[in-house]
């Protein structure tokens, strides 16, 4: 079979919390425009760049020719994230194959592009299964579930589970240790939850909006002292549904990075201030269409401040943690105890902490399973208004995902119930949360698992795979 490489030259920043449904989106767009054999369609899926390296002509020849061989797109796998790249196996009608891509800020793809012949991934050494059978915690088929995804993670790699069904709540650790994976009470135990800190955040944008101090579709130009580039308008609802039209990250970020495991650490809110006033730029095409930005949070908070005129560890304090009685749940790892969870770098060494600064609303809380267990299941309750408005669709992303405030809203015909999820990662913990509302159940998962690991998606699919299992009947916790 012929392959295609194309190796473009526009690498991209990646947050380490990736949409991974935007990713799906491209990828379902991708192979329903193979099958049909409309090749403009794939040709308008590209970047500027790749289509100068790839022309539409040739573009054509090569995708007719591996029609022609290999037939239609059947399935489609995720295999594996690595760095930058998402890769897939393709199912053809006379063929399997695995193809990678990259995306730039504007989910088109731009970087690495191609087929070749699938290879089943084999790793040196796998896990041992070590965790004990517990049918009051978790049946078989969940804790079968939990060795698959975490069977490769590196030695010293812990993940704690919170299984919500109503109230009864239940909670299972484990760790990956001398290449066995084994249960450990780590109910307590603190991690970084990256973008999840995001619900906080626009938990603060509903009260907001609630206190009458704002209303959802009012600019944030007129609640900020400082002039916003070319007053650009940017309404606080496009912020919370990544529908503003900004990039993923600020164009003046990169040259504030001096450590890697650190990035965010010297971008603080003068520089924040200096982008909004000097470089931000809207892309107006994307005006609308759900795009992910880090940088839209980090504003919505620095803005929500700006309005209360308190800190955002002030108002998160005040607003939700001493509220939900989240009283493990920290902005700054220096105030954590010895709960702290060490995180761990791709290559499963410990890594240092992140300190968010100006992005902290966008991905900067350190919390437990239980705290997390505790805003889960606030949303349970109908009279909570500030979560009720977060839950209320906002934006489209495709048939199967919408975005209300804060949460994306699955509505798949395989989850059979709506549900709400986030995930979040930094560069030496990963996680996710979803809650089936109308049945009152969740999965909440933290790790140490760097995003940038390569099985790090398996946190995301374990959380779902779990939530999959949860059935309430007559207020007991059955299991498929």
């Amino acid at each position: 079979m012929n392959k295609l490489i194309l190796l473009l030259l526009v690498p991209f920043l990646m947050f380490p919390q990736e949409h991974k449904f935007e990713s799906q989106v491209l990828v379902d767009d991708f192979i329903k425009a193979y099958n049909n054999e409309d090749y403009q369609s794939v040709f308008e899926l590209f970047s500027t760049e790749m289509k100068i390296a790839l022309p539409k002509k040739n573009l054509k020849k090569f995708l007719k020719n591996l029609n022609s061989n290999a037939g239609k797109i059947s399935e489609n796998d995720f295999l594996r994230k690595e760095n930058n790249v998402v890769i897939y196996k393709l199912t053809f009608e006379n063929w399997i194959s695995q193809y990678s891509f990259s995306f730039n800020d504007e989910m088109q793809i731009s970087e690495v592009f191609y087929f070749d012949d699938f290879q089943e991934l084999t790793l040196p050494k796998s896990a041992i299964y070590g965790l004990p059978e517990n049918e009051k915690i978790i049946s078989k088929t969940q804790s079968e579930l939990i060795f698959e995804k975490t069977k490769y993670f590196p030695n010293s790699s812990e993940l704690s589970l919170g299984f919500i069904n109503g109230n009864n709540i239940n909670y299972y650790g484990i760790k990956r240790q001398n290449d066995s994976v084994i249960y450990i009470n780590n109910r307590q135990h603190i991690f970084e939850i990256g973008s999840i800190t995001k619900l906080f955040t626009a938990n603060l944008l509903a009260k907001a909006v609630l206190d009458n101090r704002i209303k959802l579709d009012d600019n944030i130009n007129d609640y900020l002292r400082i002039k916003i580039n070319k007053n650009s308008k940017i309404p606080f609802k496009s912020l919370a549904n990544h529908t503003s039209g900004l990039p993923r990250m600020p164009s003046n970020f990169d040259d504030q990075i001096d450590s890697p495991e650190n990035p965010y650490k010297h971008y603080n809110h003068s520089y924040l201030e200096d982008y909004l006033k000097n470089f931000l730029k809207l892309d107006k095409k994307s005006i609308g269409i759900p795009s992910y930005s880090n940088l839209g949070f980090g504003i919505l908070g620095y803005t929500i401040c700006k309005i209360y005129e308190m800190s955002y560890e002030d108002l998160i304090q005040k607003f939700i943690f001493s509220k939900l009685e989240m009283n493990s749940s920290f902005l700054s790892a220096d105030k954590v105890d010895n709960r702290l969870v060490k995180g761990l770098n791709e290559n499963g060494d410990i890594t240092s902490n992140w300190d968010l600064s100006s992005m902290t609303s966008a991905g900067g809380i350190l919390s437990n399973v239980e705290d997390l267990v505790k805003f889960g299941t606030a949303h349970f309750d109908e009279s909570n208004v500030e979560l009720n408005l977060m839950k209320k669709k906002t934006a489209v992303v495709n048939e199967q995902i919408d975005i209300g405030i804060g949460w994306h809203i699955i509505n798949s015909e395989k989850t059979e119930n709506k549900w709400l999820w986030h995930n979040g990662g930094t560069g030496g913990y990963s996680s996710s949360m979803a809650l089936d509302v109308k049945n009152k159940t969740g999965i909440v998962v933290l790790s140490n698992v760097s995003a940038f690991n390569p099985f790090q998606d398996n946190i995301d699919q374990l959380c779902f795979e779990l939530m999959k299992t949860l059935r309430d009947v007559n207020g007991v916790l059955y299991y498929e």
